[in-house]
Parts: structure tokens; C-alpha cells; sequence
């Protein structure tokens, strides 16, 4: 035992003489999660001294790189930033300081993976001012692109079954043709495979892709039907009632269809279910489109108005008027910010749609617009009779000379569509479809987890797991999509008085309200007491006046039955039961 002894005092006195202490596997751990915390807080400080400007540095300092990032980074910024002095506690002040740090983070990524795309859009140039773009033909454009392109522009003539609605697929390789009369082909036009081509034997109002090239619906006569890749006919939706326009909002699953009737129907594909049914009160309804920014749909009435809806809101989220005819198209540009509208006065206005609503400029067409749509990088194209027009420029300030002009004779355009990462224009007429080359119209740069035009059978199945995996929910659809995970800006004492003030108002209302005096025995205490209460509260003393108005209907309806028993030709015969009994 003192041997044992001894040999720990002589290491004690090891250590002390050496001065290293020995520290236990929790402090040594903590020390270590501390200085991890350290570090990301001094590179979230960094981060915002380099591109929110805090502390400036030096511009002899800043190297070219570290200055374009600062430029774009504002491009993709979203974070609303607030002093942390305004927050009492220290647990809000980290909070807030750690969404300000995720939401910088994530622009500082946009910023440099947009760095790192070195692709640029090409574009026609005049050699001089008395030079138009506009009067290029498509066969001179096609003498001066490389073979690829040249490959991009082509014609079907299908004069039997039209006109022709278009769609492409999310990633631009499928197209999607649907005749008038009945025809539809799902097309690979970049392969120059057909997948699927059949006849429904009745009309076709329009087409549309799901969330990927495997599934595509068709607004037929009455119904909506839903096909495969092969042409066989997996569902038909009852619900979709004489639908003239169908949409697709692929990050919530959701088809969207507007018909004759003037019901708005929202149906979510992943499960079957009807989201939403709402009434537009509006009549029938020929323009929809759906906005990339929050997924609001537009619609475009006979009265000449576009009114704005959400699956969440029985009534329009905004309500624009903006024809004085009845509006034959809408356009939405991929930022959300513009919107072109087209009606019968032969007119084409641009609207501003991110908070005021008003009207920029406008275009005089020769005749009504049948179809428009704006491309990746803003170009807006529109149809009229045989004429493509297509203007570059044209949604933030008002263009003197469209970018480009094609005539496509004898025909009549029904639908016109860019096509996504290529400079194409596709349109479907009268007799057929073709497609003609629009330099500078697509992105050049695609991000492949977004739409991958050359992706694999097994990559577009993972893509779709993921994408289900990631669906949003129908309440999430507004018109400002930053409201989520947000933070209350109005303080407690503020919103405690808002709801003190909506309370008084409440009792008010009540206060004034009359009770109606019903005759004829239907002013009982129980139906008076009833009518003061809320329809919407249930209470315990609502439940019991239930349950008595329940019992008085069962006892005057067994009233009724004795009587009729007791009257007629056996009525003796009752009696007797009943005296015997």
C-alpha cells in the first residue's frame, strides 16, 4: 500500500513541475465547440465587412474578384437587415443574427456559382443605325449559325388536326403537341424521337406537361384526362368541367384548370385530392398563366380585368383593370416583376406587378394578340393572324422597333412558346407546328439539380423523389413568398393594442346588431338564443340548445305520425293495439 502511495505523489509532483494539466474529456470537448462557434462567427463578421460594407476596406485592397462579388451579391440578396440594439434579450440578437448570416450565405453562393458561368447570350447587332434587326429573314439567320442550330429549325405539317396548342417540358427537350380535332404527340425534337402519338376522336382545348415529360394532361371536350409517356390514359378528372386553360405549378404539385363555367380548380397530382374550387363570378375564361416568382395565377376575364388568385383565398388576392375589351392573353416574365396583356382593342400593355400595379407602356398591334410569351432573358413574343413579333427590351422601357419579325402565310397562330436554355421560338398553327431561331432568347447557363436537358432515365427518377420530397404546401402560395420563416417587425405592445382596438369594434357591432322577430312559432327561446350567439363559436350552452331544438323537431314529427295513424279507414285497429297495450 505505501508503495502504491508513493507512486502517485511522484506523478502529481510530475505533472505540477511540468504545469500540464490534464483536462477531462468534456472540457477538452467544449473547448472545442467553442472554438468552432468562434471561428463561424468571425467568418459570418468577415462575410459581412466584405459585402454589406460594415467596415470598408480599402479599394486598393480589394482584388477585381472580391469586387464583382460584392456587386452581385446584392442581386441575389433577400435579407431584410435590422440592429441588433433593438432586441432585448441575447437569445433574439443570436437568432436574428444567424437568419441574417444563413440568408447572406446563400447569396454569397448564388453570387459566385453566377461568377463561375462564363456562358453569354448572343444577340443580332446592326453595323449601323439605318440597319434593322427586324428585317433579318430566318433563312439568313440560318446561313450564319453553326449545324446544331440550323437543326433546331424545323417544320411539321399536320393540316388534318389543327390548329395546334404547344408545350415544352421544364428542361426544353419534349414537346408537347394537341391538335383541335384530336390529335396529340409527345415529341423528343431534340433526339427526333416521337414517345407517344394517338386520337382522342373529339376536341382538344389544350395540353400541358406535369412535373416532368412522363405525364401530361389534355383539357378534351368535357374532361381533363391525364396520359403517360406511352399515350395510355391514367386518370380522368370529373372535376375539370369544360376547361379552356391549364397550367402546372411544378413545386407544389398542383394543376391548375379555368373553363366555361368560370370555376378556378386547383388538384394536387401527387395525391388526388381537389385543393381548391373557387368561384371567379367573372364568366368563362380564355387567359391564365401562373407567376415563376410566387405562383400566383393571373387571369384574364371578358370584362377586361386580371384578377390575381391563391389557393388559400376564396376572393382575388388583386384585381386590375386592364383592357376595356375582353383580354386574349397574359405573359408573366420569369422574375415576377412584368406582365404584358393583350385584348380585342388591338393593344398590348406592360404592367408593373410588384406592388403597384400600374401600367408602364403599351404596343399597338395590328390585330388582337392570340398568344404571347416572354423568354428567359425578357424578350417578349406575340401572335397575330400569321405574324411573329418579337420585341427584346420592350417590358422596362418601351422599345422604338421590334428585335424580330417572321411570317408564317396561310396560316393562323393558336400558340406560341420559347423554349427553355434554347434560342427557339416554337409556334403551333393552322397546319402544323414549326420553330424558328431567336438569338439571345435562352439562358446559356442551366443549373442541372433545377432542369437538366440532357439528363438519364435514373437521374430524372432521383430528381423526382427529390422534388416530392421538397413540395410545398398549396398555403404557402402568396403574393409575397418571403413571408415565410419571417419575423414580426411590429412589436408586442403594438400588437396587443391592434388587437384590443378589433376587440372594441367587435363588441360594438354586436352592441348594434337587432335580433329579427320571428312569428309563427318559430321565435321560440331556444332559436333566439341561437341567433345571438357566433356561427362560427361552439360552446357547451351552444351544443345544449342543439340538443333541445333536435328533441322539439323529433317530438313534432312524432306528433305528425301519431295523428296520421290515428285518421283513415284503421283507425279502429290502432285503437284496439293501443288498449290492449
Amino acid at each position: 500500500m505505501g508503495v502504491a502511495k508513493e507512486k502517485k505523489l511522484r506523478e502529481k509532483q510530475k505533472e505540477k513541475e511540468s504545469g500540464v494539466a490534464k483536462e477531462s474529456t468534456s472540457k477538452r470537448i467544449k473547448n472545442e465547440l467553442l472554438k468552432d462557434i468562434s471561428a463561424k462567427n468571425q467568418k459570418a463578421k468577415e462575410r459581412r465587412k466584405l459585402i454589406l460594407g460594415v467596415e470598408s476596406v480599402e479599394e486598393n485592397e480589394q482584388s477585381e474578384y472580391l469586387k464583382n462579388l460584392k456587386t452581385k451579391v446584392g442581386k441575389y440578396n433577400r435579407v431584410k437587415y435590422a440592429s441588433l440594439r433593438k432586441f432585448k434579450t441575447q437569445r433574439e440578437r443570436q437568432k436574428t443574427f444567424k437568419e441574417q448570416d444563413i440568408g447572406l450565405l446563400a447569396a454569397e453562393r448564388a453570387a459566385r456559382a453566377e461568377i463561375l458561368n462564363v456562358g453569354e447570350a448572343g444577340y443580332l447587332v446592326p453595323e449601323n443605325e439605318m440597319e434593322k434587326t427586324y428585317k433579318f429573314k430566318q433563312d439568313e439567320i440560318v446561313k450564319n449559325v453553326d449545324i446544331n442550330s440550323v437543326q433546331r429549325r424545323f417544320e411539321l405539317k399536320l393540316d388534318e388536326f389543327g390548329p395546334y396548342n404547344i408545350d415544352y417540358s421544364r428542361n426544353g427537350r419534349h414537346l408537347l403537341l394537341g391538335g383541335d380535332r384530336g390529335h396529340i404527340s409527345s415529341i423528343d425534337w431534340l433526339g427526333g424521337k416521337v414517345q407517344c402519338e394517338f386520337h382522342v376522336r373529339e376536341t382538344v382545348r389544350d395540353v400541358k406537361y406535369l412535373h416532368n415529360e412522363t405525364m401530361f394532361a389534355v383539357a378534351q371536350k368535357k374532361y381533363t384526362y391525364l396520359y403517360d409517356s406511352r399515350g395510355a390514359e391514367i386518370h380522368c378528372l370529373k372535376k375539370f368541367v369544360e376547361t379552356n386553360v391549364l397550367d402546372f405549378l411544378p413545386y407544389h404539385f398542383l394543376l391548375v384548370g379555368v373553363g366555361n363555367q368560370g370555376m378556378l380548380r386547383y388538384q394536387d397530382v401527387s395525391t388526388g385530392q381537389i385543393v381548391a374550387e373557387l368561384k371567379t363570378k367573372l364568366g368563362p375564361c380564355k387567359a391564365m398563366v401562373s407567376s415563376k416568382y410566387n405562383a400566383v395565377e393571373h387571369l384574364g376575364h371578358g370584362n377586361g380585368t386580371v384578377t390575381l388568385w391563391s389557393p388559400s383565398t376564396s376572393e382575388p388576392l388583386v384585381k386590375m383593370l386592364c383592357h376595356k375589351t375582353p383580354i386574349s392573353s397574359i405573359a408573366i416574365d420569369h422574375s415576377g416583376t412584368y406582365m404584358a396583356t393583350s385584348g380585342l382593342d388591338n393593344l398590348l400593355k406592360v404592367w408593373d406587378i410588384r406592388m403597384h400595379y400600374k401600367e408602364l407602356h403599351s404596343y399597338r398591334t395590328f390585330t388582337p394578340a392570340t398568344s404571347m410569351d416572354i423568354s428567359q432573358l425578357g424578350m417578349l413574343a406575340y401572335s397575330h393572324n400569321g405574324y411573329v413579333t418579337i420585341w427584346k427590351d420592350a417590358l422596362q422601357s418601351k422599345a422604338k422597333d421590334p428585335y424580330l419579325s417572321h411570317l408564317h402565310s396561310g396560316t393562323t397562330i393558336e400558340s406560341l412558346r420559347f423554349v427553355p436554355y434554347e434560342d427557339v421560338l416554337g409556334f403551333g398553327h393552322s397546319t402544323g407546328f414549326s420553330s424558328i431561331l431567336v438569338p439571345g432568347a435562352g439562358e446559356p447557363n442551366y443549373d442541372t439539380l433545377e432542369a437538366n436537358p440532357f439528363q438519364t432515365s435514373k437521374q430524372r427518377k432521383e430528381a423526382e423523389v427529390a422534388s416530392l420530397l421538397d413540395k410545398l404546401q398549396p398555403d404557402m402560395i402568396n403574393l409575397d413568398p418571403n413571408f415565410i420563416a419571417g419575423m414580426e417587425t411590429t412589436s408586442a405592445a403594438k400588437s396587443a393594442q391592434q388587437a384590443r382596438e378589433e376587440l372594441v369594434k367587435e363588441m360594438q357591432l354586436k352592441r348594434n346588431e337587432q335580433l329579427k322577430f320571428k312569428k309563427r312559432g318559430r321565435n321560440s327561446a331556444a332559436k333566439r338564443a341561437l341567433r345571438k350567439k357566433q356561427k362560427n363559436v361552439i360552446d357547451i350552452r351552444k351544443l345544449q340548445l342543439l340538443d333541445k331544438l333536435e328533441k322539439e323537431k323529433r317530438a313534432k314529427l312524432n306528433n305528425k305520425l301519431d295523428a296520421a295513424e290515428t285518421s283513415g279507414a284503421l283507425s279502429r285497429f290502432y285503437k284496439e293495439k293501443k288498449r290492449k297495450s
